[in-house]
């Protein structure tokens, strides 16, 4: 199945790149925020001596 994309066919596939590596890059940016909070908020748990309900 091949799609015939037309004179701009070099634009449009930059586009779709440029659109994926932002969503990727999104991604991992919120994975790896929200592991370094869960981490943070671990440690101050264990100084308050409290436990969150889970």
């Amino acid at each position: 199945m091949a799609f015939d994309l037309g004179p701009h066919a070099v634009f449009i596939i930059a586009a779709y790149l440029g659109v994926a590596t932002v969503v990727a890059a999104l991604i991992g940016y919120r994975t790896f925020e929200a592991r370094s909070v869960s981490r943070r908020l671990s440690l101050l748990e264990e100084a308050s001596g409290r436990k969150r309900a889970q």
